[in-house]
């Protein structure tokens, strides 16, 4: 049984942990209202984005017309995978399950004989990934707390270049969608080729009719242009989605963790109190015996 003061020690230090723990849950709910109001506001723009690119996909007569960034290489064998993780950890799995469905990924492409290659936004990821995939890891860019649109563009840009001089063939992207504080959603999504929502080109002919537009100098060109700026604005949306998620994470593992040294500070305290009347105890029946010897 431990004495007195090695409680006494332990004590202490759960409480400075307690405290710590309780000041990071504060700060991650002050910056997941922030993000989540960002991540919100960005999504009406995303779906109209989308409808904008479905209209001009209708319009298309010719498919050859249709930009490598809607279709592809002629080759897909090399693939660019996008993984945004956090530049710190105490997120609970937030991570992790990003981790998890990288190399799942991975491992799947190089099943088919793809080559892979890893561009990495956030520390952890590229720390995790490279116990396992160090030669595959193309580059890794800084998280920021607070992403901004010429954040997301600089990269955007970085990668189209990449995609011209042929770098690689198709890429992707895997993030955390966030759902509530509670709950994220580790996603996959296709960049190259990107991929527009079937429910936009189900009824192509009743889109058009609804837009009656003239695209000058064609709708291929214009939906070109369009598509380097949507990528850009995915990128973006990825970014927002994941800081939103990471700060939800770290809000509900930081106030775990909490409840956890609540718990303990209990347990040690019905410890202590159980040492020290058994020390009492023990000095009163060595007194009385001494007494009694007497």
């Amino acid at each position: 049984m431990p004495n007195l003061k090695e409680l006494k020690n332990r004590k202490r230090s759960i409480l400075a942990t307690k405290k710590i723990t309780s000041a990071m849950k504060m700060i991650a709910a002050a910056k997941l209202k922030k993000a989540q109001a960002q991540a919100y506001a960005a999504r009406p723009y995303i779906e109209l984005m989308s409808k904008m690119l479905s209209s001009l996909l209708a319009r298309v007569q010719d498919p050859k017309q249709l930009p490598a960034l809607l279709v592809g290489q002629n080759s897909s064998h090399s693939h660019m995978l996008v993984l945004v993780t956090s530049n710190r950890g105490l997120s609970g799995g937030f991570n992790s399950s990003l981790v998890r469905l990288a190399e799942k990924h991975i491992n799947e492409l190089q099943k088919d004989g793809k080559e892979v290659k890893i561009y990495c936004i956030g520390r952890k990821g590229k720390e995790q990934l490279a116990r396992r995939y160090q030669p595959l890891i193309f580059q890794i860019v800084e998280a920021l707390d607070k992403p901004r649109f010429y954040d997301a563009s600089r990269i955007a840009q970085e990668l189209l270049r990449l995609f011209e001089e042929q770098a690689f063939d198709t890429c992707s992207i895997i993030y955390n969608k966030f759902i509530s504080a509670l709950t994220q959603k580790t996603t996959l999504s296709s960049l190259i080729p990107f991929k527009i929502e079937q429910e936009h080109n189900s009824q192509p002919s009743t889109i058009v009719q609804r837009a009656p537009y003239t695209y000058e100098p064609n709708e291929a060109e214009v939906l070109t242009q369009l598509l380097s700026k949507n990528f850009s604005v995915q990128i973006y949306h990825t970014l927002l989605e994941n800081t939103a998620s990471e700060q939800g994470a770290r809000m509900s593992a930081m106030d775990t963790a909490t409840n956890n040294a609540n718990d303990m500070l209990r347990k040690i305290d019905l410890t202590y109190n159980q040492t020290r009347q058994a020390c009492i105890t023990k000095e009163l029946i060595e007194i009385i015996s001494g007494a009694e010897a007497l």
